[in-house]
């Protein structure tokens, strides 16, 4: 059974059609609802005419040839009404002249007027006429309905004048019957016709207008679902009536197990929301106010919060409180990410001017080592080496943030086997800190991709694989096995490196950031080692992210951060699909 979609605020409104279905000139093809009811009706009241009809020539009949014969005919027109009624499909309005109106319309006049020219009594079929012609002129075109009445009119004064002349023209007064008879039914038919068009106009308006504001409404659950800011729609007794899900997401409820409405007096950590609510009650709407949320199972949240009273729609007595809240956190680490972007522009304009002197700084101290011996002076040197790298490899990382156009054809990318350049780097990578602390034993690699090649530079793999296991070294701890590179293809699919530590998880609020510039939950890092890493895999065709996972660890399964690269395969000689044996899932 197919679940019913909700809005953020209410049941939500029927799915609009693709394209509207244009109106067809066959009689099979109608609307929906109000001309298939009307239609409907016509072609009911025409089997109650010929019921009655029938009926009263049965009762009045004597025997006679003539009455029999008239009573056939009723019963033959009720057998075909009633067959229209149930055969016949509905026909939307404003159709032109097509086969229907000869077995319904026609099937009308020309029975109405076989009854008007035998009858036998003083009894007048006229009026039956009003029926086909309010029929074509409802569900006609103008030019149909004006047809049919004036086909009436005609055949009333031929008949009209026939008579006449067998009666050697005394029957002038059942001319002039007839002309206004005719007369009648051409107004009546003109007159109903435009009420018909009129109506059909309001109808078309009405359901444009229905469209437009369900279309409305739509967008309006789409923005306020998509919104950054959190709304809340509160009546007088504090219960929650609506809330999107950024509002969920900082109060700090699940939409599924805390479904609206909720009350606010459920949880003591929207105290101080209560209050705002009822000071907007109090016909003291808040503006800007700054609210703290106080959880007692997990951080608590600072929101600014602002409310508007609303009547309830629909003309029903009370109101409501529309409150809009904004996460202060978040906010504050927009305007820092802003002023970081604009101090790392500043930064590389820096790096520009300090490039030059530095490597002037570099050539400078290359020329002092050679000439000088003594053990003391090559120490110094060295410190100016060591540091003048250092500031190198600062300045490039800060030009690195704003190279962040693609520059790279994907056809002219190198391939490098993944195993193999994976296998070496993380080989220089331990001798270089082989000398800070026994780092060995804590290293594992589970290299499962053989002689899979991917499309990535050298010396770009290098320092995202560098960038990487130098985080694991500062956060894993000093077990066997604490931080493992693996590497596995998938078939059909992208080689992915994996770099696992088991360091503690990292708090919400830093995965949110973890990949923007100059944030870092370290005092003493400059916070673009990842970013930079995850533009590099972006001009490759890689995608970079982060999971937290299980591994073995010895004898243990424990949780760990592992930080992913999904690479893009380079097909070729040496690189070809897994085989069975070879796959790894």
């Amino acid at each position: 059974m197919a679940r019913r979609q909700h809005t953020w605020f209410s049941a939500a409104p029927p799915p609009l059609s693709a394209a509207p279905r244009p109106a067809s000139l066959l009689a099979g093809d109608a609307d929906s609802g109000a001309s298939s009811r009307m239609w409907a009706n016509f072609m009911s009241a025409r089997v109650v005419v010929a019921l009655a009809l029938l009926g009263m020539h049965l009762i009045q009949g004597d025997g006679r040839r003539s009455s029999v014969w008239i009573a056939a005919l009723s019963l033959t027109y009720l057998m075909l009404t009633a067959l229209t009624r149930v055969l016949a499909r509905p026909r939307a309005p404003g159709h032109p002249f097509d086969v229907q109106w000869l077995y319904v319309v026609g099937v009308d006049l020309a029975f109405i007027i076989t009854l008007q020219t035998y009858r036998e009594t003083h009894l007048d079929y006229t009026p039956l006429l009003a029926l086909p012609v309010l029929m074509t002129a409802v569900m006609g075109t103008r030019a149909l309905a004006l047809g049919t009445a004036a086909l009436a009119a005609l055949v009333l004064l031929g008949n009209a004048v026939w008579n006449a002349s067998i009666a050697s023209w005394q029957g002038a007064t059942g001319i002039l019957q007839a002309s206004l008879a005719g007369a009648g039914l051409l107004v009546l038919s003109l007159l109903t016709h435009q009420l018909s068009a009129r109506l059909a106009r309001e109808q078309a308006l009405v359901r444009r207008s229905r469209t437009e504001t369900r279309m409305q409404s739509l967008v309006n659950n789409l923005v306020i679902e998509a919104m950054s800011d959190g709304v809340l729609v509160v009546d007088s007794g504090y219960s929650v009536r609506a809330a999107n899900p950024a509002a969920h997401l900082m109060l700090g409820t699940d939409p599924e197990l805390t479904p609206n409405p909720f009350s606010l007096l459920e949880n003591p950590a929207w105290t101080q929301l209560t209050d705002v609510v009822r000071r907007t009650f109090a016909d003291r709407p808040v503006d800007a106010i700054e609210v703290a949320l106080h959880h007692e199972d997990r951080h608590g949240g600072r929101l600014r919060a602002r409310t508007r009273r609303t009547a309830l729609s629909g003309g029903s007595a009370g109101s409501l409180c529309v409150m809009f809240l904004q996460d202060l956190r978040e906010m504050e680490a927009r305007l820092r990410t802003e002023k970081l972007a604009a101090m790392g522009r500043m930064s590389a304009a820096v790096a520009h001017e300090i490039r030059n002197p530095l490597a002037a700084i570099s050539q400078a101290n290359a020329l002092l080592e050679e000439d000088l011996s003594a053990p003391a002076q090559q120490r110094l040197t060295a410190m100016v080496r060591q540091n003048a790298e250092r500031l190198g490899h600062i300045v490039e990382d800060v030009l690195d943030v704003v190279r962040v156009q693609d520059t790279t054809d994907a056809h002219e990318m190198p391939m490098l086997e993944l195993d193999q350049e994976v296998r070496r780097f993380c080989r220089e990578w331990l001798e270089q800190h082989r000398h800070q602390h026994p780092i060995g034993p804590r290293l594992r690699m589970a290299l499962q991709a053989p002689k899979i090649h991917v499309q990535f530079t050298r010396e770009h793999l290098r320092r995202v694989l560098v960038n990487l296991l130098d985080n694991a070294g500062r956060h894993a701890s000093a077990k066997t096995d604490a931080i493992q590179v693996s590497t596995q293809a998938v078939r059909h699919g992208p080689a992915t490196l994996t770099v696992w530590s088991d360091g503690p998880a990292l708090d919400a609020s830093v995965l949110r950031h973890l990949f923007e510039p100059f944030f870092s939950s370290e005092s003493r890092s400059s916070g673009l080692g990842l970013f930079i890493c995850r533009e590099l895999c972006q001009r490759h065709g890689a995608v970079i992210g982060h999971e937290r996972s299980r591994r073995r660890q010895g004898d243990a399964a424990v949780d760990g951060n592992g930080f992913f690269v999904d690479f893009r395969r380079a097909y070729n000689a040496d690189s070809r699909p897994l085989s069975a044996q070879e796959y790894v899932s």
